[in-house]
């Protein structure tokens, strides 16, 4: 019995062993392929494949550990590997255009990370190890469609400034942004929003406000209080009604409350030269100034609109 199951034995390693030369030369043969798309630019070294099919990608790319960037766009890429927290050195991991489904929980080993780019992708949920990556400065997640809400613990990244999560499933702001101290840039449009939060001037040095493409029927009050906001877009919202306190904001540089059913009708004064019309934004700073005006001469409040010039408000005089 014992001299059979050393001749099975034997048989079967023999039989295995083209099996096994065979996946290593295919390892070998992937490695190759892939320094071949190292490249060095800005002193950093960087992973760069675009529209080559890449579905998964092989171990041997962790002999590749010294990498500080992956640039991967439309290789159809379905998963981010679990070895992923093996890479210390990464700085950005840029895998937007994929067909991601999830995102590993191991990402929160990466605590080099400064941009994670996850863009174009089919992610449902965000994991909240990624609260671990503590130099991470830019996150997006845009046009997954299914993202509905973040970690709390992302709160936690103090270095965060820039968030760019439209066309997602979000129905309000959520809490961890509030708490960010260093967010200065939210694009949140294409959602399902249908309000923003009282605490929304928690965000104080936010400068960039996108919520374009939501259901928002009002804001608060205390948007007025965003004193460090230059840009703030609206467009494609259910608004009926522009604050009074938006005309204190003045750090604004641009707005846009175009395709809202605003409940006055506000006519632009005409423009002096075909230069300036050009120019003139026809839902922008400058009407949102005339329609609080004559918002305010509606309910009798109009002394209160003088209070603090406006050099607009004074062109319509």
């Amino acid at each position: 019995i014992v001299v059979i199951a050393c001749i099975y034995c034997c048989t079967t390693d023999r039989a295995s062993f083209p099996h096994r030369l065979l996946l290593v030369w295919e390892e070998r043969a992937a490695l190759a392929k892939l320094k071949e798309k190292v490249i060095n630019e800005d002193g950093r070294a960087i992973l760069r494949i675009e529209e080559e099919e890449w579905k998964t990608l092989p171990s041997c790319l962790l002999k590749l550990a010294h990498l500080q960037e992956w640039q991967l766009h439309r290789t159809s890429l379905q998963k981010i590997p679990h070895f992923i927290g093996r890479f210390h050195s990464l700085l950005v991991l840029d895998l937007s255009r994929n067909s991601i489904e999830s995102v590993p929980k191991e990402i929160g080993q990466l605590t080099s990370l400064q941009e994670l780019l996850l863009s174009y992708n089919r992610i449902k949920s965000v994991p909240k190890e990624i609260s671990n990556c503590v130099n991470l400065e830019r996150l997006e997640l845009a046009v997954n469609r299914s993202i509905c809400d973040l970690p709390p613990q992302l709160s936690d990244l103090k270095k965060l400034s820039h968030i760019d999560l439209c066309m997602n499933q979000f129905t309000s702001i959520p809490s961890a942004l509030l708490n960010m101290p260093n967010l200065e840039w939210l694009d949140m449009g294409g959602n399902k929003l249908q309000e923003l939060p009282d605490a929304i001037d928690r965000m104080e040095n936010l400068h960039t406000l996108w919520l374009q493409r939501n259901e928002i029927t009002s804001l608060p009050k205390t948007i007025g209080n965003m004193k460090n906001l230059s840009t703030l877009v609206l467009s494609n919202n259910k608004l009926t009604n522009i604050p009074a306190c938006m005309k204190d904001m003045t750090s604004l540089r641009f707005v846009n409350f175009r395709d809202n059913p605003l409940e006055l009708e506000v006519t632009l004064p005409p423009c002096e030269n075909a230069e300036e019309e050009e120019q003139q934004e026809m839902f922008g700073l400058e009407f949102m100034h005339m329609y609080i005006q004559e918002s305010l001469k509606k309910t009798g409040n109009v002394e209160s609109s003088t209070s603090g010039p406006s050099p607009v408000m004074n062109a319509t005089e």
